[in-house]
């Protein structure tokens, strides 16, 4: 089974990131108001990146590691990931 970790971008501009194993599904939970807590009251939300792994494991811990990133290098990481044109997963 494929997991996914993610970062959307709310309305407000601030960032989400969660982990899942179907991101169009996710995708549409956060922008229906079923989502994380967090995201529904920024919607709508859109996804900004995604990596891909091959357990659920190693998608939490990678989520971790993302939300223990500050701000500017979260944003910094999606505009490397927009330059290089795909989502390869960076070292943290």
């Amino acid at each position: 089974m494929n997991c996914y970790t993610y970062m959307l971008e709310c309305s407000d501009s601030s960032l989400y990131t969660g982990w899942t194993t179907d991101l169009t599904k996710r995708l549409e939970t956060h922008n229906s108001g079923l989502g994380a807590k967090y995201t529904r009251s920024r919607l709508p939300v859109r996804l900004v990146a995604h990596w891909q792994f091959a357990t659920r494991s190693e998608a939490m811990k990678f989520e971790l590691k993302l939300k223990a990133m500050s701000r500017k290098a979260k944003t910094e990481l999606v505009d490397s990931l927009r330059t290089q044109g795909n989502d390869t997963l960076p070292a943290l």
